[in-house]
């Protein structure tokens, strides 16, 4: 299934997306993809008849995957290419840090150039959404706590990313990171299996890889991760980009207001957005 959060008419929803377009699932006790999973109840709900119609694509904005994840966790240099143009030694352990909600967007939004910076930079990556609460996840049952993925671009304002060692403001601008444009389950993607990302920006391929480059696996991350911290239904874990970024690039490669920039994960779908300047003014 295609699972994927919007608003219609200005009231948000959430439901299964088809070639007719999304079959709403919400209801009084599960008005949030979030709440259905943090119930235990998505499989339940999504086999349940709709008797609703389809609305159309056109006919909903997008909302970020999971607008009001609990913890987002991404992960720095995690695809060796990467690691190698960022000069980077390895590692035995994953280099973590944090987004929070409100610096998320989503499908066809715009990603925002803040006013502060005209470094905006694209990182391609593969999202994995947590399907039910684990704390000190063995590796080797870390899929039974997967609900599914989704592709994930993980917009950074470079020079404020370097102002400390920490990634943290660079990371965390508001409308940097976009999520979507749904989430396939887990029963779709075979556990483990092989998947192909890429970045296109204005049409010109700038990243592509495979999952098989990955340092850390899937399992690994959730097992590191939950060893520090519960992982809750809901959270979302950021598995890093390829080589290719543009700030490696000679000269800089920077997103501008008028780009448009695709994320593509095979057996997922493609994630679009325009860049636009943020013209939020205080």
């Amino acid at each position: 299934m295609k699972i994927t959060s919007y608003l219609y008419q200005g009231q948000p929803g959430w439901g299964v997306a088809t070639e007719a377009g999304v079959l709403p699932l919400q209801s009084a006790q599960y008005p949030t993809l979030l709440s259905a999973l943090q119930a235990g109840k998505l499989d339940e709900i999504a086999a349940r008849p709709v008797s609703a119609s389809a609305l159309p694509l056109d006919a909903i904005t997008f909302l970020p995957v999971i607008p009001m994840p609990g913890k987002i966790f991404c992960v720095g240099h995690n695809y060796e290419a990467h690691r190698i143009e960022t000069q980077r030694d390895p590692t035995q352990h994953p280099l973590l840090f944090m987004r929070v909600a409100e610096s998320q967007t989503a499908h066809r939004q715009p990603i925002l150039m803040p006013a502060e910076s005209t470094q905006l930079d694209y990182e391609g990556e593969i999202a994995v959404v947590i399907g039910k609460a684990g704390r000190r996840i063995r590796e080797a049952d870390a899929w039974n706590y997967v609900a599914g993925y989704s592709a994930y671009n993980d917009g950074s304002v470079r020079d404020w990313q370097k102002h400390t060692l920490q990634f943290t403001a660079g990371k965390n601008f508001s409308g940097t990171g976009s999520f979507g444009p749904w989430m396939v389950t887990r029963g779709e993607i075979a556990d483990g299996e092989e998947l192909t990302l890429e970045t296109r920006l204005n049409g010109q391929v700038m990243q592509h890889t495979t999952t098989a480059s990955m340092i850390f696996s899937i399992p690994v991350l959730i097992e590191y991760i939950s060893s520090f911290t519960s992982l809750q239904p809901g959270d979302v874990i950021v598995t890093g980009t390829p080589g290719g970024v543009g700030v490696k690039r000679t000269p800089p490669v920077w997103m501008k207001p008028g780009d448009e920039v695709e994320i593509e994960v095979s057996k997922v779908g493609v994630l679009f957005n325009t860049i636009a300047a943020d013209a939020t003014r205080f």
